[in-house]
């Protein structure tokens, strides 16, 4: 061995710090993606379970209501708590849709007449976090659907 292999040699046996910081950096861009994934998942599926909730509890609040114009009222402080309970604001529409199509169906005017159904759809936009609104395109709309049937036995008011 001459002198010039010797300080190559123990510069090359010196790397016990190095592992550390090669598993901070993998860490890093493995676990960056991964959390942001998690809280984009997040976002939208608490958008999901909160129009669902929502149109649930519009219908509900519908079918109990004595007249349509409190039912249009009760309908709609339904889902606005709804939405407040996951922490979200009150931006949904509520659409009315006969009880065996889709939401994208046409509106029907639902009826309170004993026997009657319709659906109930609750609809929001939601914003994907931390991406621009450029890329974002449509973004993803969460859609909540109920189907409401009216009491049989509901003494129709007059």
């Amino acid at each position: 061995m001459t002198a010039l292999d010797a300080p190559w040699r123990r510069f090359a046996e010196d790397d016990g710090g190095n592992a550390i910081i090669e598993f901070v950096f993998v860490a890093v861009i493995v676990m960056l993606p991964l959390v942001y994934l998690i809280v984009a998942v997040a976002s939208v599926q608490n958008s999901r379970l909160a129009v669902t909730q929502a149109a649930r509890e519009a219908g509900r609040a519908f079918a109990t209501s004595d007249t349509a114009a409190d039912a249009a009222i009760r309908t709609r402080a339904a889902v606005r708590i709804a939405l407040d309970d996951q922490g979200l604001p009150d931006d949904a529409t509520v659409r009315f849709v006969s009880a065996d199509a889709g939401c994208d169906a046409g509106s029907v005017e639902p009826q309170l007449a004993p026997g009657a159904t319709f659906a109930v759809c609750v609809s929001r936009h939601v914003d994907v976090p931390a991406v621009p609104s450029v890329l974002q395109g449509h973004g993803i709309t969460t859609v909540g659907r109920y189907v409401v049937h009216i009491d049989d036995f509901r003494a129709a008011a007059p």
